[in-house]
């Protein structure tokens, strides 16, 4: 990889960070700043949100990530659900980012979208984290357009920014498409 190629990524992750970010007035203030640095790659997400407003873009965000389950920011829910098992690849996560030298918040979980753009944007090993879950963040996609979303072009743009897709995750998006989170039971019911 060039070293101007790592530099767009770069731009590309932090900006997506950000711009998944809950969009209260620290988001509006960085917005200038995003918009300088990374246009090219979300024009189009960046006119639809000017074009809204704080309240309303605010309330799609809630709308679309917090009340729709196919909408999740948080990785490991595809592949893991609402399980234990989700408990241990979040703690794999966080020894991971130990390991490379970051420290979450205590507020933050590791597989939150944004946390995983962050650690891209400023860590190698970071894109190969998003390529493993590639599957979540096809499905998020595919969730997002469905919607008609702006937040869909922000995706659009970190999965193009990606190598392509493999069989194997193409396949493995198709089978959590068709089948869903894993779901857990205790006791002998769902």
């Amino acid at each position: 990889m060039t070293a101007g190629r790592a530099v767009n990524l770069a731009v590309i992750w932090q900006a997506a960070a950000h711009l998944l970010a809950y969009p209260d007035e620290r988001f509006w203030r960085r917005l200038p700043l995003i918009k300088e640095a990374a246009e090219p790659h979300y024009g189009p997400f960046l006119s639809r949100v000017a074009a809204l407003g704080p309240g309303e873009l605010a309330a799609h965000y809630v709308e679309t990530f917090d009340l729709q389950r196919r909408c999740c920011l948080y990785l490991t829910y595809y592949t893991d659900g609402d399980t234990r098992r989700r408990g241990l690849s979040l703690a794999a996560l966080k020894a991971r980012y130990r390991t490379a030298g970051w420290e979450l918040m205590e507020d933050e979980l590791p597989d939150y979208l944004p946390v995983m753009l962050e650690f891209a944007a400023l860590d190698p090993s970071g894109q190969a984290l998003l390529e493993e879950h590639r599957a979540g963040l096809e499905l998020l996609l595919a969730a997002l357009a469905e919607r008609d979303s702006p937040y869909e072009l922000v995706i659009g743009t970190v999965c193009a920014a990606l190598p392509p897709a493999t069989a194997a995750q193409r396949e493995a998006v198709m089978k959590l498409a068709a089948g869903g989170p894993p779901a857990e039971t205790v006791g002998g019911y769902l």
